[in-house]
């Protein structure tokens, strides 16, 4: 039953027990109480929704990038796909630690030493807002850099504590966090040495930006790599599966196209990973939610309360 339909049942009821307006009009503020929607339009006025981005290239986002025949210089051939335009509800951290309208390529400020295209954020939040019209704004903390080892984000080197301060900076605006979306492993498939670390240098990794964000049970969406720029893709990929940490979800990669470069996904692919890590996140926000009944539930108890005062 809808909530006008509640509504109109209740006023029936009310009308055959009582001839007193009243009622109907306490009842009535009752309703509204909890159907009047609260708006603003000034984003430091509304509750962000977090989703920090991090990892390496295939985060940052390559898809549209091949090098140029004549020069031999990666260009972006500007392709926007549809799941990825801009939305008014889509905000960006930038460089300069602003809040600007998110737009395709949302890591060109961040991983500004490399040429970046499509990566998965845009049509991750463009989807989470499709089918979740209700959860407001997102804002997206870009931080991923191209290239980067694991070894690279442990505390204390400067892509972790960048990645913190952008957070907890991110976090001054009167957000929250609701997850972090973490690609990166590429790099780490080269050494022998790097892949038997990777699994407790992630671990850790993840267990201290927890901390020191203060959001132990901080949703992370871990993309297992699809490639890798050495031999032990495999290695690295079963490291990533055994992570053993709560509220830490895989998202396979395996499969989806790659670019000409056999590395990084082409623009397709990120549309549809972003699309597979916003049916991730709603899964676990919806796991995660109180039961629809209960607030319906405390509503009707509220107005036959309501009712029974009158009558009484």
């Amino acid at each position: 039953m809808s909530a006008l339909e509640l509504l109109a049942s209740l006023f029936r009821y009310t009308s055959l027990q009582s001839d007193s307006p009243h009622m109907l009009f306490f009842l009535l503020l009752a309703f509204l109480a909890h159907a009047t929607p609260v708006t603003c339009q000034n984003i430091l006025q509304q509750r962000l929704n977090i989703i920090i981005l991090a990892g390496q290239s295939n985060m940052a986002g390559r898809g549209g990038v091949s090098n140029d025949t004549a020069t031999g210089i990666p260009r972006w051939d500007g392709d926007v796909p549809p799941q990825c335009q801009p939305n008014p509800s889509i905000f960006k951290l930038s460089a300069d630690m602003a809040w600007v309208e998110a737009r395709e390529p949302i890591h060109a400020d961040i991983d500004a030493k490399k040429t970046n295209g499509i990566g998965p954020g845009m049509a991750f939040a463009n989807a989470v807002l499709t089918k979740d019209p209700d959860i407001g704004l997102v804002g997206l903390v870009p931080c991923a850099i191209g290239g980067t080892n694991i070894s690279e984000w442990q505390k204390g080197e400067l892509l972790y504590e960048q990645l913190v301060r952008r957070a907890r900076l991110a976090l001054q605006s009167g957000a929250g966090f609701k997850a972090m979306l973490w690609y990166q492993g590429e790099t780490d498939t080269i050494h022998k040495q790097d892949v038997e670390l990777y699994g407790g240098r992630l671990k850790r990794f993840f267990q201290d930006l927890r901390s020191d964000l203060q959001a132990p049970m901080l949703p992370i969406f871990q993309v297992d790599i699809a490639s890798g720029q050495g031999a032990y893709v495999e290695e690295v990929r079963e490291a990533q599966l055994k992570i053993g940490l709560p509220n830490v979800k895989n998202v396979e990669a395996k499969g989806l196209p790659l670019e000409a470069d056999g590395l990084h996904l082409t623009t397709p692919a990120q549309v549809r990973l972003g699309e597979m890590l916003a049916d991730a996140f709603l899964q676990l926000n919806t796991n995660h939610s109180p039961p629809n009944f209960v607030p319906c539930f405390f509503i009707i108890l509220q107005v036959f309360w309501i009712i029974f005062c009158f009558r009484h």
